[in-house]
């Protein structure tokens, strides 16, 4: 039991539900910011406190008002296949950005940021108009991270995601790793261990499932 406050930015999404299922069988507590007032009932259900904010209209203050004794935050947010290229901007970059100095401003250090494979990378001359929005938008929101020493961040860049059972077995590794796929629930599993894990700080870490236990992998780097 570790009685730690933790703020989801995305918390309605797939790797935010198995996530808050996770922290809470442990004995966090998961505030999971939600746009959508529908979806109060379903983060609840799972153990969450629900807080209704659109990060795309929110302002650092009404973010950092929810943040109140967290002790950590995660942005698990993200537009989605059918969100369009200028959300890909407003969400996967400018609302981490907004987690991110809410986070600053109400004092929470530890910040766990999704991210993906690809990301930090050039972007194929073939590649879609759809990712290559959505990979610069994720690029730019890990530069906007890296550059502030207030926060203790960990970036994780999951491979293709997938809604197969958890393994617990992942490779675990700082770029570059074999692309892969990695299940959600594996995702939360390390999300969860990571927020225990301040050595981890400052770093960029690639994820796929593997044959390492997320315990020993986590440890290992």
């Amino acid at each position: 039991m570790t009685d730690r406050r933790v703020v989801i930015a995305g918390g309605h999404g797939k790797i935010a539900q198995h996530l808050i299922e996770v922290l809470t069988a442990r004995g966090d507590r998961a505030v999971a910011l939600i746009r959508n007032p529908d979806h109060i009932s379903a983060v609840t259900a799972l153990g969450a406190l629900p807080e209704v904010i659109d990060m795309e209209t929110a302002s650092v203050d009404d973010v950092a008002a929810l943040m109140h004794d967290a002790d950590a935050a995660v942005f698990a947010a993200g537009a989605g296949p059918s969100g369009g290229i200028e959300r890909k901007d407003t969400v996967d970059r400018g609302a981490a950005v907004l987690l991110a100095d809410a986070a600053e401003k109400a004092g929470v250090k530890r910040f766990v940021q999704i991210s993906s494979f690809g990301a930090g990378e050039p972007v194929p001359d073939d590649a879609g108009d759809t990712w290559k929005a959505y990979i610069e938008a994720k690029t730019a929101a890990e530069e906007d991270l890296k550059r502030r020493s207030h926060l203790e961040w960990t970036i994780l860049r999951p491979g293709g995601l997938t809604d197969d059972d958890p393994t617990g077995h992942i490779a675990l590794s700082a770029p570059p790793l074999e692309r892969g796929t990695v299940p959600r629930a594996d995702v939360a599993a390390v999300i969860a261990a990571l927020l225990q894990s301040p050595s981890t700080a400052g770093k960029t870490l690639m994820l796929t499932s593997g044959e390492t236990r997320i315990e020993d992998a986590i440890e290992a780097v």
